[in-house]
């Protein structure tokens, strides 16, 4: 094929399959088959191997993702994606509603209601109709940049339908048949399963490599305009239709209304319908509609004054409590679980709640057999909040905690008055299992690939009897082979990610060791002051506790806990097999010119940008030492997202205040 038979045969491929891309991904009404979409996008790629000079940014091809990224650049928003004012009843519904009306006087007041989908806020830059840059919202001032990851996503469009420049705001989300296949996936590699869509959807847009966000099948509906250049629109109605007309997925189930009662019962149809959807939703969205009145009604400090998000209640259900079965943890804590009736419940079918303890039981005065009450906390932890005695029939039981463990046989005991059972046997096999399980999570080790299916099949199987046998499976490869859903690709990558965690720093091997007491922080208190394993393990209960944070029951149980013989062999086999010992990070003597060096600094709020952990292992990189409440000898206090009391004692302290954004710049100025 000549280069101009090729060119104009690659603009008609692309054409044909954007147009197949938005009948199946937006308007949901495909014309063709799978296979002859896959047939139209092989004779692309073929092409476009020919010749690689015509390749472009917006052919659909590049929707696989590239080579994954080192890092997340930062990106600032023109105009701030603030958050919403939340209404929790109909009476918050009609006080916004007087609000408004007491700005805009007697003009008419027409309200758009939206379903608002529980996904990730993104915004989308695209310049002469060409998508060009992707970010999350961040702080709302400041977000990353996941161009990457977003063009993995069918539904965002590479070339609008126009050559308009234009950002636009939506939500990245993952449909409930993709987290039901995703978790299904992870369920049989032995991987942690995600908590819900949400956090699925979050995390696959914040990995690095674009191909695994690219497997995720993540979806997105677009919800306004953040700026718009040659065009203008009057309303949000008139910019979500202007959306559509562009390529964009807008979602269908909206109205207008112009007063406010009509709204209500909108929202409270929702109420129940939501579970109907093949996606998750946790609330509704009302916003004024005139642009116009928008700019007459103006902001707060953290939020439009035109829009409200109307948040639905914690969806509860009535189930029997059928049982409550007994685990064995890793420090050997017996904890109960419920075992109830299946129920739905916020979209999910339930079976079961954790119970914490004996004296929840006695609390709540459960029998086995009762009608209970069932709420998802958050949406997300299902717990008992009820006991219906009333519905008792005479044939409900008590329950009493065993007097032995469950897995080991030994005798039960409550250690210094503690409302927890525990087995103390330390070769009980539960707690070696359980050991080893948060010897590779992710605070810990981080080896990615031993899940606690996979743990638990290893050392079922007696391949592995403490943490140091991991690092002697590359001798067992053919062994690991054999194995159930085992193959070759899958042992190469789990043997490459144990060798990798050798590297790590000394504090997450100590953490990962599960010492009874040794929080993340402390262990990392520790590898600072000390340096390596080989001075912890020297050090007496007296110098101990001459380490702030470390206090007598902690210097106790680290001491008891390299008395042991086991301990001892465990850290050599570990040392043998190349496992770091020693501390990498910043340690106090030498950090005096960090920019936080000798500061005390306190986290309040939630940093969207990285987690908790993340963000006290870069202060201490900087030199800073991370507590947990504010007092005057406070330095500093780092706010993100609903940050509460402390911020507020912070401010009447006259104790320095930085923001997220604020942060991330003095991260990234420290790197550079």
């Amino acid at each position: 094929m000549d280069r101009l038979t090729a060119e104009a045969r690659i603009r008609e491929l692309r054409e044909q399959i954007e147009r197949h891309n938005r009948l199946y991904y937006v308007e949901d009404r495909p014309e063709i088959t799978d296979q002859e979409y896959d047939m139209l996008m092989r004779e692309l790629q073929d092409l476009e191997d020919l010749f690689p000079d015509m390749v472009t940014p917006d052919s659909p091809t590049q929707r696989i993702g590239g080579e994954p990224l080192p890092f997340f650049e930062k990106v600032v928003h023109k105009t701030p994606m603030l958050s919403l004012s939340n209404a929790f009843d109909d009476e918050d519904l009609r006080d916004f509603d007087r609000r408004v009306r007491q700005t805009v006087g007697s003009q008419t007041v027409h309200y758009v209601c939206e379903l608002k989908i529980d996904g990730l806020a993104v915004s989308l830059h695209y310049e002469n109709g060409l998508f060009v840059k992707g970010a999350t919202r961040g702080d709302g001032t400041t977000g990353e940049d996941i161009t990457q990851n977003l063009r993995t996503i069918r539904s965002i469009p590479l070339r609008l339908t126009r050559p308009l420049t234009l950002e636009v705001r939506g939500e990245a989300y993952m449909p409930r048949s993709a987290f039901e296949k995703l978790n299904r996936e992870r369920e049989e590699r032995g991987e942690a399963l995600f908590a819900n869509p949400r956090n699925s959807a979050a995390g696959s847009l914040r990995q690095l490599d674009p191909k695994i966000a690219a497997s995720r099948q993540l979806d997105t509906f677009i919800y306004s305009i953040g700026e718009l250049q040659g065009e203008s629109v009057e309303s949000h109605s008139e910019g979500l239709n202007l959306l559509e007309s562009l390529g964009f997925k807008v979602n269908p189930e909206r109205r207008v209304f112009d007063n406010i009662e009509d709204v209500i019962e909108f929202v409270h149809g929702w109420t129940d319908k939501r579970r109907n959807l093949p996606y998750d939703i946790d609330g509704m969205v009302i916003k004024v509609d005139s642009y116009a009145q928008q700019q007459e009604l103006g902001f707060t400090a953290k939020s439009p004054r035109w829009a409200i998000a109307y948040k639905f209640p914690a969806e509860e259900a009535v189930t029997i409590l059928e049982g409550i079965e007994v685990s064995v943890g890793r420090t050997g804590t017996v904890t109960p679980t419920a075992l109830l009736k299946p129920v739905s419940l916020a979209g999910t079918t339930v079976k079961r709640a954790s119970l914490h303890n004996e004296d929840i039981i006695r609390e709540k005065g459960l029998l086995i057999g009762d009608h209970v009450v069932v709420k998802k906390a958050g949406d997300i932890i299902p717990e008992i909040v009820a006991v219906l005695p009333e519905r008792r029939t005479g044939g409900e039981v008590p329950f009493s905690m065993p007097t032995h463990c469950p897995e080991c046989g030994s005798e039960l005991v409550r250690l210094d008055d503690e409302v927890a059972l525990r087995c103390i046997n330390p070769m009980c096999p539960a707690q070696i299992r359980e050991g080893i399980i948060h010897f590779v999570s992710r605070q810990a080790m981080n080896i990615e690939g031993l899940g606690e299916k996979v743990v638990a099949q290893l050392f079922n199987a007696g391949i592995i009897h403490s943490v140091a046998d991991l690092y002697y499976l590359h001798q067992q490869r053919d062994v690991l082979l054999g194995m159930e859903r085992m193959g070759e690709k899958s042992v190469d990558n789990l043997l490459a990610a144990i060798e990798a965690s050798k590297e790590n720093s000394l504090e997450r091997l100590l953490f990962g060791l599960g010492i009874r007491l040794v929080g993340a922080k402390a262990a990392r208190v520790l590898a600072e002051h000390f340096g390596d394993m080989d001075a912890i393990m020297r050090a007496s209960e007296e110098e101990l506790t001459q380490i702030n944070e470390i206090g007598p029951k902690m210097a106790a149980s680290l001491v008891n806990y390299f008395r042991q013989p086991q301990a001892e062999a465990v850290i050599e086999r570990l040392k043998a097999a190349g496992v770091n010992m020693t501390y990498k990070g910043v340690r106090a003597e030498s950090g005096a010119d960090l920019p936080l060096a000798g500061k005390t600094i306190v986290l309040t709020g939630t940093l969207s940008s990285m987690t908790r952990q993340e963000a006290e292992e870069a202060i201490t990189r900087l030199g800073g030492k991370v507590t947990g409440s504010v007092s005057k000898k406070t330095d500093l206090v780092i706010a993100g997202e609903k940050a509460g009391s402390k911020l507020e004692k912070a401010e009447k302290l006259g104790v320095a205040v930085m923001d997220e954004a604020g942060f991330l710049q003095l991260l990234e100025g420290n790197n550079k």
